[in-house]
């Protein structure tokens, strides 16, 4: 496994990071669940990222269990803020980044976790309806408190960056890291996101390297989705993966395996290994509903694309690549909802 610095911090990660975002607590077993996390193990993944609002909490607990007995000191966990947790109903403080969520919300995740500290601390979107000098605070507080050792963000503009890094740096904390959505479908983060990251020495954990499974080539044009698969779970990503599935796209899509096939990569492989290309990402973030899913992208980390492989799956996808940054509004959710 290669480890890569995240961003200008000493703290080393996996470059294959282990997620749990659609499938603890939620879309497979709890044993089948520990035997992923086992096999990322296994594989040399020390990563794993979740957060509070994954099944409802039951993926930060599901992830601790199968973490637990594993030496504190070798793994790095990080875990997210912002979205309502728990039963019904929910009161108007339940969400945002506001201090009262945040000190609850961090409470909450280590005590599913059975954890005493996270490694990364992460904002799941921007608050536009709290000040941002009050959530630095409350992170910076979180920090001191030893509850967690570095604060992140999640699918933030290059400009609300900017500002919550300029405001840490104040405060004495440090503000290492971004996950955003990247893959060889969706650049948004190329043209602005990725350039001032580089500045602020903030480095990119990936998420959907493979497009929600659409890179992994099994959906096919003019064929119905595979039986059990993501584009079939109204509960699973359905909706997110529908942009993909036109005949259009996953033409260009199939047009990637001979690529794939002189690599000796498995077109998820492909996927994978295309992001980690950019030297501003530490991190791709995997799941995985099968322990043989996590050993074979796991494998993805220490494969290195030509560059004329490259050009060549830019010439393949053409203009069904998105990487305009307004997109970002259509598709990404940014206010509270309770």
């Amino acid at each position: 496994m290669e480890f890569r610095y995240l961003g200008s911090s000493g703290m080393q990660i996996s470059a294959i990071t282990y997620g749990n975002w659609l499938t603890h607590g939620s879309q497979v077993e709890n044993d089948v669940a520990t035997r992923c996390v086992r096999a990322a193990l296994d594989e040399g993944i020390t990563s794993f990222d979740t957060a509070d609002a994954y099944a409802n909490g039951r993926a930060e607990t599901v992830l601790g269990s199968a973490l637990n007995g594993v030496r504190r000191e070798s793994l790095e966990v990080f875990t997210k803020v912002y979205w309502p947790v728990g039963p019904e109903p929910r009161g108007k403080n339940d969400t945002g980044l506001s201090r009262k969520h945040i000190m609850e919300g961090i409470d909450g995740s280590l005590r599913r976790l059975q954890m005493d500290y996270v490694d990364l601390y992460q904002a799941h979107r921007y608050d536009t309806f709290t000040p941002l000098e009050e959530t630095m605070q409350a992170f910076a507080d979180v920090v001191r408190a030893g509850k967690a050792l570095y604060i992140g963000v999640s699918e933030w503009t290059a400009e609300q960056i900017r500002a919550g890094h300029a405001l840490a740096t104040e405060l004495g904390i440090s503000l290492v890291s971004s996950q955003p959505q990247y893959s060889m479908l969706w650049r948004i983060i190329e043209g602005e996101v990725v350039p001032t990251c580089e500045e602020l020495g903030i480095g990119q954990i990936v998420w959907s390297p493979i497009a929600q499974g659409v890179l992994s080539g099994k959906y096919t044009p003019g064929q119905e989705a595979p039986a059990g698969s993501r584009a079939t779970d109204i509960n699973g990503g359905a909706n997110m993966i529908r942009r993909w599935l036109g005949d259009d796209v996953l033409t260009r899509v199939q047009g990637l395996r001979p690529v794939a096939d002189e690599l000796g990569l498995s077109m998820a492989q492909l996927a994978v290994a295309w992001v980690l290309q950019n030297s501003n990402v530490s991190a791709a973030l995997i799941g995985a509903s099968r322990p043989e899913q996590v050993v074979e992208n796991a494998k993805a980390a220490e494969v290195t694309i030509p560059a004329d492989a490259l050009r060549r799956i830019d010439e393949i996808l053409g203009d069904v690549v998105t990487s305009d940054p307004a997109t970002v509004a259509k598709s990404v959710p940014s206010e509270r909802a309770i």
